[in-house]
């Protein structure tokens, strides 16, 4: 996660900020995986919030897809910074940058096995890869793969939602944890941590689906985030103002009513709701942080604690899963099965817990230290 250089050299704030709200929006998601029956698993076959509470509901409906989708665009943001920096410096591209990519592959393939799942970087890599080539391409030849893969994109999402319009409401096995078997559910209350390890190393492929499901949206907001670097929109200046207000306007107008009329359609319409109306959404929540930011005079806790994550943002996205781990497995506290009939408040308790955790952690941190620690080990490794 590269860090928020202008084209003038200058840095920018904003993108700091930005990667810390995605960073704490991705765990608004995440934690109802992490608290549910079967936790990954359960994520697999019951992915849409259908029947949850109006609190629930909401909480998850301002959240799913919505920050994953802003962070896909920030990565791409990052990657146009590298591409500019070596431009600058006259070097080869990609260049290095593929050891990054690479580190990063790496990184998130041990999270994944270690951690948690449904982990982001993996297929962050291989689509920074990909996106790193064609930026060798003329800017002409970029728009034409960026649409391009937007409409991919719509025809895979659509082929999917009429197959699940087809197929109806599967039924589940009869074991707890609404379809989700009891082995597995007991897997993660009481099971030990070789044994989760080992499940996920034997469900690698159903786990590792959504990357390849949504691969070519991931390339469109990769594609986003170059664009929108390089038109300014991250820049503390009147055009770039007036792009965050657009982004603002056109994200959440037209995004919101999609996403309300995709979760009004049932879970049918989940995947329409998170790949198709979400990633709109997150343009809007873009541009809405952007203004918010532009009408902040003195920066106070709030941006402190956001800018201070975003400079850390990798390491706050693993550390933020593995708390989660610990506070809701049976290797840990085991709070998913002792306070399973507790409601969803819990559940919005330990999210606001992890982010203070993270808001204190990583100010901290930095008060010693340059960079975050897998930020720093990231440094060492590619030093040359």
């Amino acid at each position: 996660m590269a860090g928020g250089v202008g084209a003038r050299g200058a840095r920018l704030p904003l993108l700091d900020v930005l990667r810390g709200v995605a960073i704490l929006g991705t765990l608004m998601t995440n934690v109802w995986i992490f608290a549910s029956p079967g936790a990954e698993w359960g994520g697999v076959l019951n992915g849409s919030a259908a029947g949850a509470g109006a609190a629930e509901g909401a909480f998850r409906f301002l959240a799913d897809g919505k920050f994953l989708s802003m962070l896909t665009i920030l990565f791409g943001v990052g990657l146009a910074i590298q591409f500019q920096s070596a431009a600058k410096r006259g070097l080869r591209w990609p260049g290095r940058y593929k050891w990054r990519a690479l580190f990063l592959f790496g990184e998130g393939t041990v999270h994944f096995v270690l951690v948690f799942a449904w982990d982001v970087l993996m297929g962050y890599a291989v689509v920074a890869l990909l996106v790193a080539w064609q930026l060798t391409r003329s800017v002409r030849t970029q728009r034409v793969l960026m649409w391009t893969a937007a409409a991919v994109h719509v025809a895979v999402l659509g082929l999917l939602t009429v197959f699940a319009m087809g197929g109806g409401k599967g039924e589940g096995d009869g074991g707890s944890g609404g379809g989700v078997s009891g082995l597995v559910v007991g897997l993660y209350a009481e099971g030990g941590y070789g044994e989760q390890v080992l499940f996920r190393l034997e469900n690698a492929i159903a786990l590792r689906m959504e990357p390849v499901i949504s691969f070519a949206l991931l390339v469109f907001l990769f594609h986003l985030g170059v664009r929108l670097f390089r038109a300014g929109a991250f820049r503390p200046d009147a055009d770039g103002r007036r792009i965050r207000r657009r982004m603002c306007g056109w994200g959440l107008g037209v995004g919101i009513p999609l996403n309300l009329a995709t979760a009004a359609g049932g879970s049918e319409f989940f995947m329409v709701g998170r790949y198709g109306a979400a990633p709109i959404v997150a343009i809007g929540y873009i541009g809405l942080v952007g203004l918010i930011v532009d009408r902040v005079r003195r920066p106070g806790p709030l941006t402190a604690g956001l800018t201070a994550i975003g400079r850390t943002a990798l390491s706050c996205y693993v550390l933020q899963n593995v708390l989660c781990v610990l506070a809701c497995y049976g290797i840990g506290l085991g709070l998913a099965a002792r306070w399973a009939d507790y409601g969803p408040w819990w559940v919005m308790g330990l999210w606001a817990v992890v982010c203070v955790v993270l808001f204190t952690g990583a100010q901290l941190w930095l008060r010693r230290f340059e960079y975050g620690p897998l930020e720093s080990v990231q440094k060492r490794l590619l030093r040359r």
